[in-house]
């Protein structure tokens, strides 16, 4: 009978790690749960608020593309969203600003590198496009593999099956030029 329940100290302990077949004996369950790193540093939750900024901000570009809705309208309805907290939102202010102010001239920029006319470019794919443009040339802080990755990673999380390939060469070519020094150091 004794066998069947624990001993009365340490009972909970005894408990999940007897009935956890997946961890191994003697080893502390993960602390933390639901995805969250238990020992994630404040520059890694920075990175990960500037990542949901990013998404939030290609969200946001094509959603004024599709609607032609003022920004700061666009910038009010996704503050109200509930993600709103997870995001750098002093970030996703800037992209969305400086894209919306600055259109034509990252139109212009851009449209020796894409192979195709402007008008042909996919909602996502322009959205993207801008956003990877506009940080390319004003957040230099910013590390240019990081802003293609990011690029490229929301892409392949919401563009058509090989736009992520297509965006990674035209962000490239545009670092090049945007950032030449930065990628010589870095070869």
């Amino acid at each position: 009978m004794d066998q069947c329940f624990p001993k009365r100290v340490g009972a909970v302990h005894a408990v999940s790690e007897s009935h956890n077949p997946s961890q191994p004996a003697g080893k502390k369950p993960r602390q933390g749960g639901r995805g969250k790193r238990p020992h994630s540093t404040p520059e890694q939750r920075a990175r990960h608020a500037r990542s949901v900024a990013r998404r939030r901000a290609m969200q946001a570009l094509y959603s004024w593309q599709m609607t032609a809705a003022e920004p700061k309208d666009i910038l009010a309805e996704f503050r109200d969203d509930e993600e709103h907290a997870k995001a750098d939102a002093e970030y996703f202010r800037e992209i969305l600003i400086g894209v919306t102010r600055n259109r034509e001239a990252l139109d212009a920029r851009m449209e020796p590198y894409l192979g195709r006319p402007l008008d042909q470019l996919d909602p996502v794919e322009r959205a993207l496009l801008w956003l990877g443009q506009w940080e390319l040339a004003e957040r230099i802080d910013v590390p240019y593999r990081v802003v293609i990755n990011e690029a490229v990673d929301l892409a392949k999380r919401f563009g058509a099956e090989q736009s992520h390939r297509y965006i990674n060469g035209v962000l490239d070519r545009l670092s090049a030029d945007l950032r030449g020094p930065e990628r010589s150091v870095q070869r």
